[in-house]
């Protein structure tokens, strides 16, 4: 159902919203966040020299190596590094920062390949960012639902925005609510922080106002008894709806809602939208 904010003061709600917003731009756009990525370059055994990052790069059964040239520097974990550089076997979505200069090389594991994927603060993708268009807040798409977990976490395998990769996640229940009166319902995957869940969603908005491949909402731990709020005015793209350098998961069969969700961030400028 709506949650009833009829005696909350609109002006409260419409700051909390901006302030949210204005979180994930500073984010986006951070001189090493995703808008910095300047190139993804798949590792493999063969060692690669690549344009925007030092060194030659290769993966192996002991994990990620570098071998920097002489006059060659990364900073891992505050600690410089010189000459052959092992990161060693990172886990699935785990990865390292190495800083470069200005830069920073993200090396990580995604769909079960080793990845470089260097971040540079003078990308023009960052560099001209003009902000992410969105709908504007509204307490009607602040709904409450149902969560229920599985009697054990589903491993749930769904594609990726790189064709071809493929990304697992254990989901360890579902959301039911209702949208203009329609019972929906959406898996959902382990978020950030204690009993944090995330959803991954289409809906009829998709590929019109949003961007086509998905967005993303964010939840608090469900209550004792279930309670789960979505407020799908924060509902948000991700990197993949700016950049084409992105590995972002697709959402499962399940959660493409047939309701137009007219609320949170839109298509970006950057894929043809508009405010």
């Amino acid at each position: 159902m709506t949650v009833d904010l009829t005696t909350t003061d609109l002006q409260v709600f419409t700051q909390d919203w901006l302030e949210w917003y204005r979180g994930q731009e500073e984010r986006l756009a951070a001189p090493h966040g995703f808008l910095a990525i300047t190139g993804l370059h798949w590792l493999d055994d063969r060692p690669q020299r690549f344009p925007d990052a030092p060194g030659a790069w290769w993966t192996d059964a002991d994990g990620v190596a570098v071998a920097l040239d002489d006059g060659e520097e990364l900073v891992v974990e505050g600690t410089p590094v010189r000459g052959e550089h092992r990161f060693g076997v990172l886990p699935e979505r785990g990865g390292v920062n190495a800083v470069w200069g200005d830069a920073v090389i993200e090396v990580a594991k995604r769909g079960g390949n080793d990845i470089v994927r260097p971040r540079h603060p003078d990308a023009p993708l960052r560099t001209d960012f003009a902000g992410t268009p969105a709908y504007a807040p509204d307490p009607r798409w602040v709904v409450r639902g149902r969560y229920t977990a599985f009697e054990t976490p589903r491993p749930t395998t769904v594609g990726a925005a790189v064709e071809g990769l493929e990304h697992v996640y254990d989901a360890p229940g579902r959301v039911e609510f209702e949208l203009d009166g329609q019972s929906l319902a959406l898996t959902a995957f382990p978020g950030r922080g204690p009993g944090g869940l995330l959803v991954l969603f289409t809906d009829a908005t998709s590929g019109v106002t949003t961007y086509a491949a998905n967005r993303a909402l964010a939840l608090a731990a469900p209550d004792a008894d279930g309670t789960v709020v979505l407020d799908f005015n924060r509902a948000t793209n991700l990197p993949c709806a700016y950049t084409d350098l992105a590995t972002c998961p697709l959402p499962p069969a399940e959660n493409r809602l047939d309701v137009s969700v007219e609320a949170g961030q839109k298509t970006p400028r950057e894929r043809g939208g508009t405010a």
